[in-house]
């Protein structure tokens, strides 16, 4: 008989969940636990975790499917509009979301609809969309990342992500009013799952506390 919960746990997540919010408690969790493994499999869409056979997902909290249990993991968070230095050097700095249709993007595929992000903005308590164009387009947050560090155009990128490089001048942020908070990540599972001990230490040590 073990004396500790054991298992394998596969989560699917984003990038950004996996690296920001997932692995600060998990590089905590796992010595406690040896004989819990927990697979994290990148998911950047809304995938159907009951049909991949997956344990559990993270999504947002306003993209949780009704019949599902959730446990809120991690703080509310927005997206920043950062280019670097030398692209504000050669293009004028937008004042307002709508001036990004005349500047050099980087967009993000969503890979459940196909389509292109369109960056959200909040003006006067309403939702506003922008869609924007340039040369690139990526599917991994972090590749975005690594092309507006040079200078390739502007990004929307995850607060926390970028806070390090504003602060070292790698990058500007823009646009920062306009930009709302959104709810924060959540660890969604069907009921079935909370009979595993593993699976309940897991969710314990995911669990956000404000």
């Amino acid at each position: 008989m073990r004396d500790k919960p054991a298992g394998t746990i596969r989560i699917a997540a984003a990038d950004y969940a996996i690296k920001h919010v997932l692995w600060p408690k998990l590089r905590e969790f796992l010595p406690q636990y040896p004989d819990i493994k927990v697979e994290l499999v990148l998911d950047n869409g809304l995938t159907d975790i009951v049909a991949e056979r997956y344990d559990a997902g993270v999504r947002m909290g306003e993209h949780l499917a009704k019949d599902m249990i959730s446990t809120r993991i991690g703080p509310d968070f927005c997206l920043a509009v950062v280019g670097a230095p030398s692209y504000f050097a050669a293009h004028p700095t937008p004042t307002h979301p709508k001036d990004l249709v005349g500047h050099t993007c980087i967009n993000f595929r969503l890979p459940s609809f196909g389509g292109l992000y369109a960056w959200e903005f909040e003006e006067n308590g309403r939702e506003l969309k922008i869609r924007v164009e340039g040369q690139l387009i990526f599917n991994n947050i972090f590749n975005s990342l690594d092309a507006t560090l040079d200078g390739f155009g502007i990004a929307y990128i995850p607060e926390e992500i970028i806070l390090p490089y504003v602060a070292n001048g790698r990058l500007v942020r823009v646009l920062q009013e306009w930009s709302p908070y959104w709810v924060g990540y959540h660890l969604y599972y069907p009921s079935r799952r909370q009979s595993s001990p593993a699976f309940v230490a897991l969710v314990e040590a995911l669990r956000h506390r404000a």
